[in-house]
């Protein structure tokens, strides 16, 4: 099985689905990690060039931990925009990875770069398949499965689907912490150690999902998208109304 994930940023799939991609590197699926834009504002000491090379090895030990691939397509940091030259990116990534199920954010994510991103590989998953969409790789001969990352204190996110992470957590936290740069930014920044913040919402999440620690995500539903079977390592689906009801 090929699964790819997709992050706006540098240490963004680590965050929101590391525990996820844990799992299935012990399942023994083929990793790709796709990272749209090189983290190059990501610093508050650091200029452009030199944050940008230092999050992109961070990238790379990040994806190496769990035997990743890493496809990185270096757009500017905060910067992405829909485009041609990004749908075509895009879809080369995913004909790279050719993937059974993909990961991305929110499409109501608080950040640009995450709900763009996440707009993107839903509307554009299917054109990997279209043979006069021309990229460097050849297309893709399936649709995959699509799986939203949940987001930042579950802001505009109701999870339908739970992975419970409590066995692979301290890899989930190991990738995380290849990301160096991002701890004393996020200090800086937003007041917050980044282990706290990876442990409080997996906690909050194993305690919807009835486990001790979970990732949480939506399926995309689209043409083609039925979700008979879900593909998902420790998969605790939840029904849509389930939050509802227990209100």
């Amino acid at each position: 099985m090929n699964v790819l994930f997709v992050g706006a940023h540098p240490d963004d799939i680590e965050t929101w689905a590391g525990g996820t991609a844990a799992s299935y590197s012990q399942q023994g699926a083929k990793l790709f990690f796709c990272v749209a834009t090189n983290g190059n504002v990501g610093s508050s000491t650091l200029g452009r060039d030199e944050i940008a090379k230092i999050r992109y090895k961070e990238a790379q030990n990040g994806a190496a931990v769990i035997n990743a691939e890493l496809i990185w397509l270096d757009f500017d940091d905060e910067f992405l925009i829909d485009s041609y030259e990004t749908r075509l990116k895009f879809i080369e990534a995913f004909r790279i990875a050719k993937p059974d199920v993909v990961f991305c954010h929110w499409t109501q994510d608080y950040n640009p770069d995450h709900s763009i991103s996440g707009m993107i590989v839903d509307e554009c998953i299917h054109m990997a398949m279209v043979p006069n969409i021309k990229t460097q790789s050849k297309p893709c001969d399936k649709l995959p499965h699509v799986y939203f990352m949940d987001t930042p204190a579950g802001v505009n996110f109701e999870p339908q689907i739970y992975v419970d992470i409590t066995s692979v957590f301290e890899k989930k936290v190991e990738m995380v912490g290849q990301h160096k740069s991002q701890n004393s930014w996020m200090k800086t920044m937003f007041g917050y150690d980044m282990e706290s913040f990876l442990k409080v919402p997996a906690q909050f999440r194993g305690l919807q999902a009835g486990c001790r620690m979970a990732e949480a995500f939506r399926p995309s539903y689209r043409r083609g998208r039925t979700f008979i079977k879900h593909y998902l390592p420790q998969c605790l689906e939840i029904s849509p109304n389930f939050h509802n009801a227990h209100k």
